[in-house]
């Protein structure tokens, strides 16, 4: 007999006991064949001692051992090891025994003789689903763990760590900056950290949309205006300048400024003094200029070559999403657990199939579309990753032409996860009548669900 040929996987390691000495090494030889890293005892005591809470592998046990059984063991293990996937041996006679383990929270069981093939893949899929719990427990310690700068730009990308290095070292300067990026990639949240790392931390951050005030009232917004100045100004406004004295003034979409306004917010820049609207009189200035575009200002028609100098003594420039994959799934999952905290709802793992669909996307609309699926995510437990992304989500027109690469498994895996879903929501979570409806046996439904994360309980508001 030889192995099949598994995919190489983090989690490889198997916990083994049974005390039919001939049963044990079989099975521990056939394991090992298949690629697995097992260790075999024959006492379940003795297995005990080998746990512990980050145990990266699965327990596979016999149930009826002398001394301490299966079944006791299975309970101690999972005390000591949260979320550790137990797989029980049995004979034929113990069958509604094992029934009743898997209630208690056994992965699976699996009837003596077994058939070597679907041991291997039954103990594959545990070390996945373990895997996945590790990987997921690593994501929510690496996010409680940040502090400071880690936890306000999120990433373990190179992109992400050269950012964090670049505003750290600009931060306490103060000079004026251009960021560029494209819409969604955080150019805000960059120069709020910009100014909160900085001397000016105490004064205000003033962030000003440059592109989505009108015209006509943008110059009123920027230097304030007097009472009069104006049809409608029957009171005097501060603007955007001195109230954003001492601290940041953040222009976003800065190449949507008006050409004869340039020539004022040049003026500003270089005397640091502002003039209301209806005013002759100037007001000293002191703050640091943070600006925002998603185009070149050095190729862009129409904006000011002199102005761009005085802004640009600093640039930042922001990747976007399609080329920070490793950052997505510790992004997706911070804004879908917090998402989850302010809902009160519980927090949902990530699967296999989801962090590849984050990882296969594009994200067209950057970290702002991510926020808006992993939000979608958190409050709906029926749907995956792929189906809220083959939807749609608002910043995404075409969704299915804007993927990258997907591979084959991931797209049937997924129609297969659409079809069951479907099915359940249809008959209420009635399994007999899915059952019948897909033409599939009990276990063959149980296991899909189980590798779906697909529960009964949410089509019927009760537990299975």
């Amino acid at each position: 007999m030889t192995g099949k040929n598994f995919p190489a996987q983090p989690c490889r390691r198997v916990l083994l006991v049974d005390d039919e000495a001939m049963v044990r090494q079989a099975t521990e030889q056939w394991l090992g064949l298949c690629g697995f890293e097992v260790t075999s005892c024959e006492r379940a005591e003795v297995a005990l001692e080998q746990l512990d809470p980050d145990w990266s592998g699965v327990l596979l046990s016999d149930i009826r051992m002398p001394g301490m059984d299966g079944m006791a063991l299975m309970r101690e293990a999972q005390q000591r090891v949260p979320g550790l996937p137990v797989i029980l041996l049995t004979a034929h006679g113990d069958v509604d025994l094992a029934i009743a383990a898997m209630r208690e929270g056994a992965y699976d069981f699996i009837e003596k003789p077994y058939v070597p093939d679907r041991l291997a893949e039954t103990v594959q899929r545990a070390c996945d689903k373990r895997r996945l719990t590790l990987e997921n427990r690593r994501l929510q310690q690496d996010l409680a763990s940040r502090s400071g700068l880690d936890a306000k730009l999120i990433g373990i990308s190179p992109a992400s760590t050269r950012v964090r290095r670049e505003i750290l070292a600009l931060a306490p300067l103060d000079t004026n900056v251009i960021i560029y990026g494209e819409t969604g990639t955080g150019k805000e949240l960059v120069a709020q950290c910009l100014h909160e790392f900085s001397h000016r931390s105490d004064k205000p951050f003033v962030p000003i949309n440059c592109g989505a005030i009108p015209e006509n009232l943008i110059e009123s917004e920027l230097f304030g205006h007097e009472a009069g100045a104006f049809t409608g100004a029957a009171k005097r406004r501060i603007g955007k300048f001195e109230y954003a004295s001492g601290g940041t003034l953040f222009l976003d979409e800065i190449e949507s400024m008006p050409l004869h306004l340039q020539v004022k917010l040049l003026r500003a820049l270089q005397e640091q003094t502002i003039v209301r609207l209806g005013s002759n009189q100037p007001i000293p200035v002191d703050l640091r200029v943070v600006a925002a575009a998603k185009v070149d200002l050095r190729e862009e028609e129409g904006f000011r070559e002199d102005l761009f100098y005085r802004l640009c003594v600093s640039e930042l420039h922001l990747s976007p999403l399609r080329d920070r994959s490793d950052d997505v799934p510790l992004l997706f999952a911070h804004y879908a657990d917090q998402a989850a905290r302010d809902h009160r709802r519980e927090a949902r793992p990530l699967s296999d199939h989801d962090v590849d669909a984050l990882q296969a996307y594009a994200w067209p609309g950057n970290v702002r579309e991510l926020k808006n699926v992993a939000v979608r995510f958190a409050l709906d437990p029926r749907v995956s990753v792929a189906e809220l992304l083959s939807r749609g989500s608002p910043l995404s027109v075409t969704p299915l032409l804007q993927r990258r690469h997907l591979p084959l498994a991931l797209q049937v895996a997924e129609f297969e996860a659409q079809v069951i879903r479907r099915a359940l929501e249809q008959h209420q979570g009635n399994i007999k009548a899915v059952m019948e409806e897909l033409d599939l046996p009990r276990r063959t439904l149980n296991q899909k669900m189980q590798r779906f994360g697909i529960s009964r309980s949410e089509f019927t508001g009760d537990d299975e």
